[in-house]
């Protein structure tokens, strides 16, 4: 494909409330990839992928011959598969071994897609990269070890585990703080937490915990 690129990303199908946003953290080096439907993201943000990627089942064949004739590359997959096209995406995604994974328009109204995609972020091959769902108003993203949020202050902050509890969390720069204390999938102490200052520190010791950032002003 092209040499490593240091940050991925990926525009799914789902809903993106927050275009701009978007754009304006897209750098003109980063490797964009359209996953099905995704492509009418970047084609209404005047943007060329790099690659096309899914059953395209979603896509007319003109638009698809309109990025074919740019050279973009374009990888079509059988709509009966055991994945789905934002899995395949992925896979794709990490065999280029980028150190940032932004996936767009992931989130969204069909609830199953929305945890599915959620889900796919604790994918043992993301480990070691950094790797976020975003629409433009929200960020979504796994702490197994540590993370730092940056924002504005009073902007929630909701932790959640997910795949058991997680033991050992600490906080700074949240209001309601956490000092080793163990968040329980089954227990809602973790929502709605709220910045203190621009910038707050997580950290956990066992566990993995999802962290959504609601990025709009207070």
């Amino acid at each position: 494909m092209t040499s490593k690129p240091q940050k991925i990303v990926l525009f799914a199908n789902g809903e993106l409330p927050e275009p701009d946003n978007i754009a304006k953290w897209i750098n003109k080096e980063d490797f964009l990839i359209a996953v099905d439907g995704g492509l009418h993201h970047i084609a209404n943000l005047g943007l060329i992928p790099n690659l096309i990627i899914g059953d395209l089942d979603s896509v007319e064949e003109e638009e698809l011959d309109r990025f074919r004739n740019q050279n973009v590359q374009i990888e079509k997959y059988p709509v009966d598969k055991d994945q789905n096209d934002l899995e395949l995406a992925i896979q794709v995604a990490v065999e280029m071994k980028p150190e940032t994974i932004w996936i767009a328009a992931a989130l969204g109204n069909r609830i199953d897609q929305t945890l599915a995609n959620i889900f796919l972020l604790t994918r043992d091959d993301l480990v070691d990269i950094d790797a976020h769902l975003v629409d433009g108003f929200r960020d979504v993203f796994i702490i197994r070890k540590e993370a730092v949020i940056t924002g504005i202050e009073g902007q929630l902050v909701s932790l959640i585990p997910i795949l058991g509890p997680v033991k050992g969390i600490f906080t700074e720069g949240l209001k309601y703080p956490l000092d080793n204390e163990i968040l329980y999938p089954d227990k809602t102490r973790g929502i709605s937490n709220r910045l203190s200052s621009v910038t707050a520190k997580i950290r956990v010791e066992d566990g993995v915990l999802l962290c959504i950032h609601k990025l709009t002003n207070p």
